[in-house]
């Protein structure tokens, strides 16, 4: 029965910070959209930030413009996964900064997501004009995090052994 309680609690504390996570992501979209669509970018640093609008329709740097449908399907299979690796990771505190790395991942994997399905194209917004850097929004600060952050965890915080559940069948299998 604790166990129980403890798997329900776990699942509405990642389901409440995919919602939560997913949510200022569409937001800030949002809110790109009614005040910078059709403006100039708003100077936050002078040579350095800005805020841009841009209908982004394929991937980082302008790769595979149009091709909506990849990216449909790497989201699907990716979230696939993720569901499965959520379902096998043991609950316990050892494992919470690795299933809080994959919420934040996964909510921006879904962010961009949700705009590829209702646009056909990513609404981007930040852009780092110091460096020219691709302009980009919150969904895509979170995958880019997240994956240092899991580098990070990988390489100095778990060992192998801590990833033997990958492998591992469910009891009862």
């Amino acid at each position: 029965m604790e166990k129980n309680k403890n798997t329900f609690i776990s699942a509405s504390l990642v389901l409440a910070g995919l919602a939560a996570l997913i949510g200022l992501d569409q937001w800030t979209k949002h809110l790109a959209v009614l005040f910078l669509k059709g403006k100039d970018p708003v100077i936050l640093i002078p040579g350095v930030l800005q805020l841009q609008y841009l209908e982004n329709r394929g991937a980082a740097f302008g790769m595979l413009q149009n091709k909506q449908w990849i990216f449909w399907i790497l989201t699907a299979a990716f979230l696939v996964v993720a569901v499965i690796f959520y379902i096998k990771i043991p609950k316990t505190k050892r494992y919470v900064p690795l299933i809080t790395t994959a919420v934040v991942l996964v909510a921006g994997a879904v962010g961009n997501f949700i705009d590829r399905l209702a646009n056909q194209y990513v609404v981007d917004f930040v852009y780092f004009s110091l460096i020219d850097f691709p302009i980009f929004n919150t969904a895509d600060i979170y995958v880019t995090l997240s994956v240092i952050v899991l580098l990070i965890l990988i390489f100095f915080y778990y060992k192998e052994e801590d990833f033997k559940f990958i492998m591992k069948k469910k009891s009862g299998e």
